[in-house]
């Protein structure tokens, strides 16, 4: 039996992950910041009639400590990880002159320092498999960069960058790092990430208001998030899976358009979006 540890499994994608991924027969070990929506997950997977190979244990990304405790858990219990799922982040919506340099900071803490840690401190279980995955949860906002979201899409674009050469340094060890990239779906993420972009005076900023006002549009629309959990699990099905895996509305077409066309249409294009 398979091995998955899937963070920030309190909600969204990561909630959705944890259940398709006991659907396949895996043992999952679901992380979360914190424990409240725990008896959901258990609840949902006894439903399922899956629960047995559930393991729900609390873990703070930035916690280095926790991590250690989760690490020497899977270490007594499992010996080994087979698949894990990077899903734990939030989007810190604003623009530069907005943000402060706690949101930035709590922004990269998370989305990015949170990654390496959780990474770090799970290689050497992961190479006690015969074949490992690493699936990181990217975004569009990891191909291109886009207003009011600039602490997101940075650190997205560092998740790209760190994604990209731990798959190079890893692969002699069968041990495969692919990134799903998903444009807008419907998730929690969307609430928290507007409420950042907010300016105290939006009448004054044109700009400010059409980004605020695109982006409830793009979350209003977004599609079934399952889609995303759908795809990991595929991916750690796959005998070869690839780096890069755009989902979603306009994600493909918006990755390869960025390594196509020039950035002075870009511009255009999204200025007149919005």
């Amino acid at each position: 039996m398979k091995i998955a540890l899937v963070t920030g499994a309190g909600s969204g994608f990561g909630y959705l992950t944890a259940l398709t991924l006991l659907e396949q027969g895996i043992h999952v070990i679901a992380t979360m910041r914190t424990l409240q929506t725990a008896d959901n997950l258990r609840k949902d997977a006894e439903n399922k009639k899956i629960a047995e190979r559930l393991t729900i244990l609390q873990m703070d990304v930035t916690n280095s400590e926790q991590i250690k405790n989760v690490r020497n858990y899977i270490d007594k219990e499992f010996k080994r990880l087979d698949v894990l799922v990077n899903n734990a982040g939030f989007c810190q919506g604003g623009f530069v002159s907005d943000l402060t340099y706690s949101n930035w900071k709590m922004q990269m803490d998370v989305n990015v320092d949170g990654t390496f840690q959780v990474t770090k401190q799970l290689i050497p279980l992961l190479e006690r498999s015969e074949k490992a995955y690493i699936i990181n949860i990217s975004s569009v906002s990891g191909l291109i960069g886009l207003p009011g979201m600039s602490a997101y899409c940075s650190s997205k674009f560092a998740l790209e960058g760190f994604s990209e050469s731990l798959r190079i340094e890893l692969l002699p060890k069968d041990i495969y790092v692919s990134l799903v990239e998903p444009g807008s779906y419907q998730t929690k993420i969307w609430e928290k990430g507007l409420a950042g972009i907010e300016p105290t005076d939006m009448e004054e900023d044109a700009l400010k208001e059409s980004v605020l006002r695109y982006a409830r549009r793009a979350a209003d629309g977004g599609a079934n998030p399952q889609e995303v959990a759908d795809l990991v699990a595929r991916i750690s099905r796959l005998k070869k899976p690839k780096l890069r895996y755009p989902i979603g509305k306009g994600a493909k077409a918006l990755y390869y358009a960025k390594k196509l066309v020039p950035w002075s249409l870009v511009e255009r294009v999204v200025m007149k979006q919005l």
